[in-house]
């Protein structure tokens, strides 16, 4: 068995518990049943030339299974999902499609709704976010709209949960902090639909559970 170690953070504020880009894989690495360690760090490790040789923007996550070395949350649940027929289909045809959910999360979905959190989350109350921010919100409903309609009718994006699903899911999941989802009764349903999957709960839970221990006093 391979050993796969995570690198994750041992505490961030409460606004990105279960939004660190970690989860996704740690989300994954339970779907397709594949047992890992976790690598905790800290502010200090992240600018270390060390932990640079694993990831070179110093970010999370870190990804490490004998002598692979990966990172981008994308790249790496491309990689694990490729070993599982939970998250891709082996049907060529289906599984291509897959894929391309995964693309459309990461490179359609999630720069917008990543647009509007960065302004929410840390510009609040600054005068040029008070005049931007109405472009911004109306860029994100226009891609939930498109997306909501695609999922009318259907419990997954194709005929069963995949790779595309679990990230497509995470990258709705930033819209947490407003009520955006909630105008697209399909999504906000897909999105619970996914959050329920016992891969997400244990996920979650090994996720937030190093915030808890390491919450500073």
């Amino acid at each position: 068995m391979s050993r796969i170690r995570v690198s994750a953070f041992r505490w961030v504020p409460p606004f990105a518990q279960g939004l660190v880009r970690e989860f996704r894989v740690r989300w994954a690495l339970e779907e397709a049943g594949l047992p890992y360690e976790e690598w905790l760090i800290g502010p200090e490790d992240q600018q270390t030339e060390h932990y640079r040789g694993f990831q070179p923007f110093g970010q999370v996550p870190a990804y490490e299974e004998d002598g692979l070395v990966l990172f981008e949350s994308g790249a790496i649940v491309l990689h694990i999902a490729e070993r599982s027929e939970v998250l891709l289909p082996s049907e060529p045809k289906a599984r291509a499609r897959a894929k391309t959910w995964m693309f459309a999360a990461l490179n359609t979905m999630e720069p917008p709704i990543q647009n509007l959190a960065g302004l929410d989350l840390f510009h609040a109350g600054e005068d040029w976010v008070k005049q931007h921010r109405p472009q911004v919100v109306e860029a994100v409903r226009t891609r939930l709209a498109e997306l909501g309609k695609w999922m009318e009718g259907r419990e997954y994006l194709e005929e069963r949960f995949t790779a595309g699903d679990l990230l497509m899911t995470e990258v709705l999941r930033i819209l947490r902090h407003t009520e955006l989802l909630a105008e697209f009764p399909a999504l906000e349903a897909y999105v619970k639909r996914c959050d329920a999957r016992p891969a997400f709960q244990k996920a979650m839970a090994d996720h937030l559970a190093p915030f808890a221990r390491n919450a500073p006093s």
